[in-house]
């Protein structure tokens, strides 16, 4: 079912390719290409927090939400972290905690859900909080400006280390509530 707020993260994921295209192509200058990039990513990030308000408001959850709104979600973050990867402004084992979280945490959340217990692995507020400091983060480092004694690139740095011991807290909480069931 087409609802609006299917429509915004249909759109976020739309957005993803031509956010990564940014850094397929020879700019005139480096500063043109992180500004359209940021751009990109800072509408497609904002799309996620209007999907889930309009959803809830507008009485327009679906199961097609549900599915596409948390793929959205992964799909646009892993694609900023391999581009600030690309970039040499994230170190590599920033990523592959990030990144190896998502795959496990979606794993364990399928299985919970294999095993009738999907909402023993519901979001917590810390992975939300995780969310948000990522989408806070990437926009900072994806611009990398430097104005007066504020550099975007060391705040967003900063805020993805902040967002990397979330990660590993909330990973560490839904596998202790999952712990039962994957001993069975």
């Amino acid at each position: 079912m087409m609802t609006f707020p299917n429509f915004l993260t249909l759109f976020r994921m739309v957005l993803i390719p031509f956010f990564v295209i940014c850094y397929c192509f020879q700019w005139h200058s480096d500063f043109t290409r992180d500004i359209a990039a940021t751009t990109i990513f800072a509408i497609a990030a904002i799309t996620d927090a209007f999907d889930g308000y309009f959803a809830r408001i507008l009485n327009q959850s679906s199961r097609l939400g549900s599915f596409l709104d948390p793929v959205a979600d992964k799909l646009l973050v892993v694609s900023a972290l391999c581009v600030l990867l690309h970039l040499g402004r994230l170190p590599t084992w920033m990523v592959i905690v990030m990144i190896g979280r998502e795959i496990t945490v979606s794993a364990l959340r399928e299985w919970m859900a294999i095993v009738g217990q999907s909402k023993s692995v519901a979001v917590c507020m810390l992975g939300k909080l995780k969310t948000v400091s990522q989408l806070s983060a990437i926009p900072l480092a994806l611009a990398n400006l430097r104005l007066y004694f504020i550099d975007t690139l060391l705040i967003g740095q900063f805020l993805m280390l902040v967002a990397v011991v979330m990660t590993l807290i909330s990973m560490t909480i839904y596998m202790c509530a999952a712990w039962p069931y994957l001993e069975k």
